[in-house]
């Protein structure tokens, strides 16, 4: 991998990072119920928003790992045992989330809110989302596996007849 390319494959996942960050802190101050209330009031009197928090942990967790494949791709150690740990670290990640979301979205459909089409579809674009990114990462990393089983056989020199 070329070093321009580690960079701003890196450079994104940080954007993206920063991005998903700034939304977690921004957006409950755009909620109608929020419009006059104190900091306070929106960060801890709201459990939802808590546990929202505490679930978008495994998502930073996640972004952290995709940072470190994308470095050890950039150093030709693709096929190391912690790239496909990292890898795998990223597929429990998204799994993780998925528990989250469905816990979540029992809430959404348990209150008594007259706008929960909203924070369903949410939900299931977030667990749409996680779900390809398990599949993706349990497709890399037994791709990679295999590549590191067959390796070794492609880099013995060939034997010569006699």
């Amino acid at each position: 991998m070329k070093q321009r390319s580690k960079i701003f494959l890196q450079a994104v996942i940080v954007l993206v990072g920063i991005g998903a960050l700034a939304f977690l802190l921004w957006e409950p101050h755009l909620e109608g119920r929020n419009a006059h209330a104190t900091l306070f009031e929106i960060y801890f009197k709201d459990p939802f928003l808590a546990y929202a928090y505490i679930g978008s942990i495994p998502f930073f967790v996640a972004l952290y790992q995709a940072f470190r494949v994308v470095g050890y791709a950039g150093q030709n150690k693709a096929f190391s045992p912690k790239a496909m740990k990292a890898l795998r670290m990223i597929k429990y990640c998204a799994i993780t989330l998925i528990g989250f979301v469905a816990i979540g979205e029992i809430f959404i459909m348990l209150s008594d809110s007259d706008d929960r089409s909203g924070g369903f579809f949410m939900g299931i674009l977030i667990t749409l989302g996680s779900i390809v990114i398990a599949v993706a990462a349990t497709v890399v990393e037994r791709n990679l596996r295999n590549g590191r089983n067959i390796k070794p056989e492609n880099d013995q020199p060939a034997k010569r007849g006699s």
